[in-house]
């Protein structure tokens, strides 16, 4: 009797599980994508719309993690929400692509490099020369403007199709531009939404609607933080638990960005409470200006000269800490409180009806964003060591703005190189 042949051996699959191998593909697409934050963090200079046109040309056009019109409305839901404006977009898009985790984390490089220069710029207060500082960055101001120009034509390229969404565009960008009013921007994108709400019966009917339901989690941290903060800094009075409370308090009223935030933050810090004297707040207001990534920074520089009378560096970096912390949460809480739901809510007829306005209005607002970062600019003519005749009456900002224009609507110069050579030439001419 002949023993039995052994058994075949089982076969080995070499593909990896779909779901490991789907674990690893979002874990290098979010490792690419804070690479992307942290680039932008460090040359994304001019305030929110230059952040936007960056935000634009790099992580749609380039990379296409968002399309134009996802991009504009995540924009517009930030803006209808307290908090840092272009903080909250780039946050939220790291929300889309990776959770929670990977939104914490994109705040985090997003922010940090700002934060630091803020800090080092408080701790070295006397050392300091603005009119340097000014110098270093008199081409960047120019190079900016032109990135919300470019921003403002594609955007519209890619959002305005109809003469209603026209006609909004130019509406919006008029009154902000004559109404620069905290409160114009919320409401401007409320009263585009309403307007193409009438025509909700032109899209159509979702079939397999997901009921909304609603997360609170993220809304009471927030108001929990904002009542705890009030309670714990009144009866402790401990500096660093009332710095944490302002600046709480501060991030969770303000509407309309770092424009808006520096005179409350003026008030609160300089006139009443006396942290900071007027020039003092002045130089860091004209730093965070010069500086790339979020205007909110300012909380940094402000939370580390307020501990000064506490004595100690390590006391006014805990300061910077804290001001960071108290001024970017409630944007942040809020956010995450909104988007968990936004994807549910926009199934509906009005709710999408209502987008093709917000996005209108967004569009007009970076075209009146154009004009209202260009004014501020020094007149100043081209100053060469030769001369050319009449090319040596030109104006040099103008022309800054349009040649930036010109090399990103080539598309073969990245936005890093135009930057850095414009600081080059704010180092080697200042």
């Amino acid at each position: 009797m002949q023993p039995a042949s052994p058994a075949p051996p089982a076969e080995v699959s070499l593909t990896p599980p779909p779901r490991r191998s789907g674990q690893r593909t979002r874990r290098v697409r979010g490792i690419i994508f804070l690479k992307d934050v942290a680039l932008l963090a460090c040359t994304a200079f001019g305030g929110p719309q230059a952040h936007l046109a960056m935000f634009f040309r790099l992580l749609v056009e380039k990379r296409r993690y968002i399309n134009a019109a996802e991009l504009l409305e995540l924009q517009a839901l930030c803006a209808l929400l307290p908090g840092p404006t272009s903080t909250q977009t780039i946050t939220v898009i790291g929300f889309r692509l990776g959770g929670p985790n990977l939104a914490y984390l994109t705040l985090v490089v997003w922010a940090t490099p700002a934060v630091v220069l803020m800090t080092l710029a408080a701790l070295t207060l006397s050392y300091l020369d603005p009119a340097r500082v000014a110098a270093l960055v008199q081409f960047v101001q120019p190079v900016a403007v032109g990135f919300v120009a470019f921003s403002a034509y594609k955007i519209s390229e890619k959002v305005i199709h109809t003469k209603t969404a026209v006609g909004l565009m130019v509406a919006a960008a008029m009154l902000a531009y004559f109404f620069q009013l905290p409160w114009m921007l919320p409401l401007l994108l409320l009263a585009g939404g309403a307007v193409t709400t009438v025509r909700y019966r032109k899209h159509a009917i979702e079939q397999e609607k997901k009921p909304l339901r609603i997360e609170w989690a993220n809304f009471f941290l927030w108001f929990g933080t904002l009542a705890g903060a009030a309670l714990l800094g009144h009866y402790t009075r401990l500096l660093p638990v009332r710095l944490f409370e302002n600046f709480y308090r501060n991030g969770s009223l303000v509407f309309g960005g770092g424009q808006v935030l520096a005179p409350l933050l003026y008030a609160e810090f300089v006139e009443f409470k006396h942290y900071l004297t007027g020039p003092e707040f002045l130089s860091g207001l004209g730093l965070v200006q010069a500086m790339p990534g979020p205007n909110f920074s300012i909380a940094a520089y402000i939370g580390a000269l307020a501990m000064r009378p506490t004595g100690g560096t390590h006391m006014q970096l805990l300061g910077a800490l804290v001001g960071v912390t108290g001024i970017f949460l409630p944007g942040t809480f809020l956010i995450f409180f909104v988007i968990r739901f936004w994807d549910r809510l926009r199934q509906y007829r009005v709710v999408k009806a209502s987008l093709e306005g917000i996005n209108a209005v967004s569009a007009g607002l970076v075209c009146a964003a154009t004009f209202l970062l260009y004014h501020p600019l020094p007149y100043r003519l081209l100053d060469l060591p030769f001369h050319l005749g009449p090319i040596d009456s030109l104006p040099l900002n103008p022309l800054l703005v349009g040649t930036t224009f010109l090399l990103l609507l080539w598309e073969k110069v990245p936005s890093v190189a135009i930057v850095a050579v414009a600081l080059l030439a704010g180092a080697v001419l200042g």
